[in-house]
């Protein structure tokens, strides 16, 4: 029998910083909690502060394998961008100081992997959520969502059978897997 394999998912943010955990256990996916932390201090170091001991609680809490969190997107506001890059910092350094493997994607990529599209909004991203973790109901902050939907992006990042590097890597997936090819 397989090891329960825990990820824990952040969509980083200065006002609010979404999460989900998400438990794989013989490939069969599901939800151990997601929320968001809604940060109301004013002061930018305090905000990362909180950002920081938050994000280390999860850690204790869950003790997560490892860790999948949004990457900052480049967009009008540089200052804004800049903000959210520290967020995301502090947020892989609480996962650094207990030895956990980060993994960070795109908004773009982490809606490709759930939807197929990478252009999706918010709520087609926290349908196709419920569909594929039987939630019941959804939480009414979709930042709880999008933490979830970046641990379920790297489980499949993780788990794709098409080799990921190398210059050759259809030929060589197309030759190792000849029984695939119809």
């Amino acid at each position: 029998m397989a090891k329960e394999k825990i990820i824990l998912g952040i969509d980083p943010g200065t006002n609010v910083m979404g999460f989900g955990i998400l438990s794989i256990s013989n490939n069969k996916l599901s939800t151990l909690g997601l929320g968001a932390v809604h940060i109301k201090e004013k002061d930018h170091g305090l905000k990362l502060k909180i950002i920081f001991e938050r994000t280390t609680s999860l850690i204790s809490q869950f003790q997560p394998d490892e860790l999948a969190i949004e990457a900052p997107f480049y967009g009008k506001n540089v200052q804004s961008m800049l903000k959210l890059g520290r967020a995301q910092g502090v947020a892989m350094a609480a996962a650094l100081m207990r030895d956990i493997p980060i993994a960070e994607y795109s908004p773009r990529k982490i809606k490709q992997s759930i939807t197929g599209n990478g252009a999706a909004s918010k709520e087609q991203v926290a349908s196709m959520l419920k569909t594929l973790v039987n939630l019941e109901t959804l939480p009414k902050d979709l930042d709880a969502t999008d933490g979830l939907a970046v641990a379920i992006c790297h489980y499949f990042q993780s788990t794709s059978k098409i080799p990921s590097s190398g210059k050759n890597d259809w030929s060589s997936f197309l030759r190792n897997n000849p029984d695939r090819i119809k």
